[in-house]
């Protein structure tokens, strides 16, 4: 007598929406049933008995409810993942299982809710037509890094005048908010005019010489990193302790010998020149690449499952906190008014997701595969990067998961080579 059959009908409820209903044979369900006494039987314990040797009818009077817990926990994910397959369904997120009804002698049957990748029929995206000129790098912008060079290589001298904008002040201050004990630093260093302390602070030490103290109200911003203190008003009492001047080098080729490897000047401009380059030519590259995405999904309509831009939507949550953390503000004390983000994320993250699904459906359709020469180089460049062993590094993103994140990174950047190979760029 041959084994009788899963039953799965699929329901069409929105264009990313399908229904499940899925129905396991009493065959398959009984030897679930009996795999899952057999475990339980295993761990079982009673008084009288040594454990393990619990009589099969006493585990299912007294583990009856263990037992339907292993039966639904080991059969309804495979039956689920068998039932996905045989209706070639791409979910995209964990199903949603209504109407179980797990019963021993009985065939098994559940419904899931699931949303899945929508099917995208492909019409032309090689061969489009886009306006792009790429932007050379200029005189004034290689002069300008060079300032910022000789900024950076600038040495501090003690001056014996008062403060003025540019200066580096060192101060010893005392900040009493409204209601809230007073806070001290001394040895507070910054530079004038910079805005990295409280306006009224950088304000009220210019023209401040080494000695003099001053008392100044202050109000501290409504986005401040400390709940407590937002839209607080205060006072700062502010004594300068040295003010140093910034004395830059003459720009000369002793100057060039200064900052690193170079005979001349002119050697330092050619190599500023060149970074300013590579970092322009990487976002013209960027900027082409939007374009000609951009063309592409105009001419291209499908729709988006919701659980894929609610994923994007709380990425962007998450890169925006672990930033704040970066910069030492703790996110939890930041005021998130979700009813406001997510509608003003979600337009963003709804082309984030367009943009990803057209692109995978492009390398499928093309047969893009990175290479695994093209995956050791990457790796290789990380290694170099982190300074640290090829193999190790391979062998950290194996086990992080990561190195799957690095082929799909690489597929996607060489989807976006082909587009480009053949896209048509008028300047």
């Amino acid at each position: 007598m041959p084994e009788a059959t899963m039953k799965v009908d699929v329901e069409s409820l929105e264009a990313c929406k399908r229904r499940l209903s899925v129905e396991a044979p009493l065959d398959v369900v009984q030897k679930a049933w009996e795999r899952a006494y057999s475990r339980v039987q295993k761990q079982a314990s009673l008084p009288g008995f040594r454990k393990g040797h619990v009589p099969r009818s006493l585990v299912k009077l007294h583990f009856a409810d263990d037992v339907r817990r292993e039966v639904a926990e080991h059969l309804i994910p495979d039956l689920y993942r068998q039932a996905v397959t045989e209706a070639q369904l791409q979910p995209v997120t964990e199903p949603d299982l209504t109407d179980v009804r797990l019963e021993e002698n009985t065939p098994l049957t559940f419904k899931a809710l699931v949303e899945i990748r929508p099917a995208i029929s492909l019409g032309e995206y090689k061969g489009v037509d886009v306006q792009h000129s790429p932007t050379p790098v200029t005189d004034e912008q290689v002069e300008a890094a060079l300032e910022q060079m000789r900024e950076h290589h600038a040495e501090l001298r003690s001056v014996e005048r008062a403060a003025a904008p540019g200066d580096v002040v060192i101060v010893d201050y005392t900040l009493t908010p409204d209601g809230l004990p007073p806070s001290r630093e001394s040895g507070y260093a910054f530079q004038v005019g910079e805005r990295s302390v409280l306006p009224e602070i950088d304000q009220v030490v210019v023209g401040m010489s080494a000695g003099e103290e001053r008392e100044v109200g202050v109000r501290f911003s409504a986005e401040h990193r400390r709940e407590e203190l937002r839209d607080k008003a205060g006072r700062a009492a502010v004594k300068v302790v040295e003010v140093k001047d910034k004395v830059l080098s003459p720009l000369d080729d002793d100057f060039a010998k200064q900052v690193g490897e170079f005979d001349t000047l002119e050697a330092v401009r050619a190599e500023l020149r060149r970074q300013l380059g590579v970092r322009r030519n990487r976002e013209d590259t960027l900027t082409l690449e939007g374009k000609i995405v951009e063309a592409v999904l105009a001419r291209h309509e499908f729709p988006v499952p919701d659980a894929l831009v609610m994923r994007q939507v709380q990425h962007h949550i998450e890169h925006t906190r672990e930033r704040l953390r970066r910069q030492g503000v703790d996110p939890d004390t930041v005021p998130w008014d979700y009813q406001k983000l997510v509608p003003d994320l979600r337009p963003g993250a709804e082309k984030a997701v367009r943009r990803t699904l057209l692109l995978e459906a492009i390398a499928d359709a093309e047969q893009v595969v990175p290479t695994e020469a093209d995956v050791d180089a990457e790796v290789e460049k990380l290694a170099t990067a982190s300074r640290r062993p090829a193999p190790a590094v391979r062998r950290m993103m194996e086990k992080g998961g990561d190195l799957d994140a690095l082929r799909a990174g690489l597929r996607e950047q060489q989807t976006l080579d082909l587009l480009i190979r053949h896209a048509t760029v008028h300047p």
